[in-house]
């Protein structure tokens, strides 16, 4: 289903533009142009966004906001206004808005918050299913033993306020088990904020996490509240949570210790109620021996550990994944009877999967794409794992003489940025597939791939790609 959104704007003008706007990136949007009527709906119906302007007949956006969030705690709601100052934007962040613009901006803020908004919209409201390939969009699947214990864990933890640190290779689901957690936690009636810390640059991160004020630092021209402050009373999720710098690692141990935080360029405690979450991939123990990640940070985020094991160590799972997969994308692509032979399900169990669970989904879409209408055969699934999958071992060594013959120049003189070559050769065909995977949506693959709509836009536009043809060759 297209995500829903609703737009609070009196202005008819300025209404219809931003529908279409937000139409073109398959958004189903409805207008309300009071915010009284626009309140109302809010509460009666299920929407992904609200978007609503400052000043409206009926009821003001600063009092919309704080009804709505009083009634509706998880919605997330993004204010507009070119009135007053940006004090005014705060207030309503206060309030439980989710974020802010300030008019004018261009369309690709707008889209980008939009795009983030509905994904937390998403986590907080889609139920993971454990255990089962129910119609879920999200569920854990499995019931290997390894995968049982994954569901007792949780079941002991969730209803705990003590904050827990889930590990496991890229793929296995760390995201999920944190939304699980959450779901069945004391706190699900309040936000989930994700916050991918590796998709963040190192300079962003703390005034993203904590927030900052005015003048802070170059470009600081308002005050801006952080994920943490947004999170009051619910949860933070903190993916990759490894690749904090030190800077930002002392902090968050300081949010931990003292329940507070402070915001860049203040010295004012802000008291925060927070469940934290973490997940990461790396090897803590040896990144502390390595003096890359604090000691003391990782025991305060480890009371309570959660291992997924890799997909490798549970290949009993397969065929269970494989088929919700088909079944889920099956009915995405408008397939009445998706199925799959039985050896090539055999030949997907008998891989090593070092993508993991997401490796695999990839792959059974892919091969939905290419099979239909027919069912998956055993030589659909090996056309598709050979074009995909980088990480086997012919691969491997076509990426060691690829890397070899780059350092080899480099090495003789004839090369001086392998690097940036190397980023230059791989970097159009990672968008062309991400925006063909996406079906030509650029707030999906921007999203898959953890940069902004904007920086898709411009590679699209510098690797000469067309989405809507893309789409049709993929």
């Amino acid at each position: 289903m297209k995500p829903r959104i609703l737009l609070i704007e009196d202005n008819v003008s300025t209404a219809s533009s931003l529908q279409k706007v937000l139409r073109e990136e398959d958004y189903d949007v409805e207008i309300a142009g009071r915010g009284d009527t626009g309140l109302e709906q809010a509460c009666r119906e299920q929407y992904s966004v609200v978007i609503t302007d400052l000043r409206l007949p009926g009821l003001g956006g600063l009092d919309l906001v704080a009804q709505l969030h009083a009634a509706k705690p998880k919605q997330p709601i993004i204010l507009m206004t070119a009135h007053g100052t940006t004090e005014t934007a705060i207030e309503a962040t206060k309030l439980g808005a989710c974020d802010y613009l300030l008019k004018p901006f261009e369309a690709d803020e707008l889209l980008d918050l939009v795009a983030s908004a509905v994904a937390s919209s998403r986590l907080m409201s889609e139920p993971v299913a454990m255990g089962e390939a129910r119609m879920n969009r999200s569920a854990i699947i499995g019931q290997s033993r390894a995968m049982q214990a994954i569901y007792k864990e949780i079941g002991r933890v969730a209803a705990t306020p003590a904050t827990v640190l889930i590990r496991g290779a890229t793929g296995t689901g760390k995201e999920l088990i944190a939304r699980a957690i959450y779901q069945h936690s004391d706190r699900v009636d309040k936000p989930f904020i994700a916050v991918n810390c590796a998709a963040i640059p190192d300079t962003l991160l703390e005034s993203e996490l904590f927030g900052y004020e005015r003048g802070a630092f170059t470009g600081a021209q308002g005050r801006r509240i952080g994920r943490f402050e947004q999170a009051h009373g619910g949860t933070i999720f903190l993916d990759e949570i490894g690749d904090l710098n030190p800077s930002t690692q002392g902090k968050l141990l300081r949010v931990l210790q003292e329940r507070s935080i402070q915001r860049l360029g203040s010295e004012t405690d802000i008291p925060v109620d927070v469940r934290v979450l973490a997940a990461t991939h790396r090897d803590l123990e040896t990144a502390i021996r390595e003096k890359e990640f604090r000691e003391d940070l990782f025991y305060r985020l480890s009371v309570v550990t959660i291992s997924l094991p890799p997909l490798s160590q549970r290949t009993e799972d397969i065929s269970e994944l494989v088929k919700y997969f088909i079944h889920r994308y099956g009915k995405e692509l408008g397939l009445d009877s998706p199925s799959i032979q039985p050896e090539a399900i055999s030949f997907l169990q008998s891989q090593p999967w070092p993508g993991n669970v997401r490796e695999l989904e990839n792959v059974v879409r892919q091969a939905l794409l290419l099979a239909r209408p027919f069912g998956i055969s055993l030589d659909h699934a090996q056309r598709v794992l050979a074009k995909t999958r980088i990480p086997t071992e012919s691969n491997q060594q076509t990426h060691a003489v690829y890397i070899a013959e780059l350092l080899n120049r480099a090495q003789s003189g004839d090369l001086q940025d392998a690097y940036a070559r190397m980023i230059a050769d791989l970097e159009p065909e990672l968008f062309k597939q991400a925006i063909q995977l996406a079906q030509g949506n650029q707030s999906k693959a921007a999203r898959w791939l953890g940069v902004s709509r904007m920086k898709i836009r411009e590679r699209l536009i510098q690797f000469g790609l067309d989405p809507r043809r893309e789409e049709r060759n993929k």
